[in-house]
């Protein structure tokens, strides 16, 4: 997936393209904001923040981290980490958010002078502009209006291209990765098969890992098993929705693990045979890249995300999406991975393969030495025509010519 997927406006003025041995490798002062606590908050974006910030680290930048206050470590690779008081999101209590605007806060981020403000939030991003203007020259990166704008999905970019959030040429993908190290066939486990499958490992086993929340639609696999007598369905994880979708199980094949981490998560993963995905509101699909890392055939609700990872010209050959909320449509697809094993183990061998090009390394390089290098160049230009009278009207007056170049 690039970002020439997104249609720029031909009057709109782009950043030059760099060659690698342009690309800056000068280390940057980088102050993340982000909410909920990528330390704490239990979503599908903890493994990209930690890893972002991992890998920061290790290319020699110097890393300040504002987030929600609850769960931040006492250290995290060398990141300054600075909890901000928060409060429940309204309508989503689970979810703490921050405004991050107290003095002890403001007065950090102006000390540490960082190059570059990346606002990660649904709350505070809004505010970045305050603090770029007491931090001095800073270039904001963002998911909404900012001199640059990294998306999770094209599909995203889209929408906010369309919203006119932000111009076409001002959004960047934040390409995915998956730790192909742990998320590996190896760890497939009888023990952990018994216990996703209660017992019953020689039946077909279905699993989903990701937290259970009302929006990921997980009710709609209560239609799907009913037609599926002979399969099982595990599903990994905790969340706000996990109480009543267990009521809503009752007296079906179905096992609650609860939160699974290290290599008993790994294990889950690895002892499945196939993965589904039925959220039709995956902004970035790292569990479906944890499957098909784990080996296993993924089918997934065309929605979101997903379609990044399993393009329409892989479909059959590292996994499926089926039409959201389209139960037969689900079932062709599922049906078959379920009862021809060959069918299944050629699939899960080509995800395999295909998720080792997602690295979260070379992911946050790209960030780091590319879009970074993007943003400042827009932030750049922004300066320079907002000085722009500025400079005509001092020439006029004391007759200072222009210079050229």
């Amino acid at each position: 997936m690039t970002i020439t997927e997104f249609k720029e406006k031909e009057e709109e003025e782009n950043p030059p393209l760099l060659l690698d041995s342009e690309m800056s490798s000068k280390p940057r002062r980088i102050a993340l904001f982000v909410e909920p606590s990528p330390f704490a908050y239990v979503s599908g974006y903890k493994n990209r923040f930690q890893n972002f910030i991992r890998y920061l680290r290790e290319m020699g930048d110097e890393v300040m981290v504002v987030t929600t206050h609850e769960g931040v470590p006492t250290e995290f690779y060398g990141a300054q980490l600075i909890g901000s008081k928060s409060f429940p999101c309204p309508y989503y209590e689970k979810v703490p958010l921050s405004l991050a605007l107290s003095p002890r806060i403001i007065s950090a981020v102006a000390q540490f002078k960082p190059d570059i403000i990346h606002a990660s939030s649904p709350g505070i991003m809004i505010y970045s502009e305050i603090y770029l203007q007491l931090a001095g020259p800073t270039n904001v990166v963002s998911y909404k209006a900012a001199d640059l704008t990294l998306v999770p999905s094209a599909a995203i970019g889209k929408d906010l291209e369309a919203a006119k959030v932000t111009a076409g040429n001002r959004i960047r993908l934040w390409n995915k990765g998956v730790d192909s190290d742990s998320f590996h066939p190896r760890f497939r486990s009888h023990e952990m098969r018994l216990r996703l499958s209660n017992g019953e490992p020689d039946r077909p086993l279905i699993v989903h890992v990701g937290r259970l929340g009302v929006e990921k639609s997980l009710d709609f696999l209560k239609s799907v098993m009913d037609r599926l007598p002979e399969a099982r369905i595990a599903f990994i994880g905790d969340g706000p929705y996990r109480e009543e979708l267990e009521q809503i199980f009752t007296d079906m094949p179905a096992v609650f693990t609860g939160m699974l981490q290290g290599d008993e998560l790994s294990q889950a993963y690895a002892s499945g045979d196939v993965f589904i995905m039925p959220s039709e509101s995956e902004t970035l699909g790292l569990v479906v890249l944890e499957a098909m890392s784990s080996g296993l055939p993924v089918v997934a609700a065309r929605a979101g995300g997903i379609p990044d990872i399993i393009p329409e010209d892989h479909q059959g050959k590292t996994g499926y999406l089926y039409t959201p909320g389209d139960l037969d449509d689900c079932l062709r697809k599922l049906k078959p991975l379920l009862r021809d094993r060959e069918l299944r183990e050629t699939i899960g061998k080509a995800a395999r393969v295909e998720t080792e090009k997602y690295d979260w390394k070379a992911a946050t390089k790209k960030i780091r030495n590319q879009q970074y290098s993007d943003a400042i160049w827009f932030w750049k230009k922004k300066r320079a025509e907002f000085l722009g009278p500025f400079q005509w009207l001092f020439r006029c007056m004391f007759q200072v010519p222009a210079i050229e170049g």
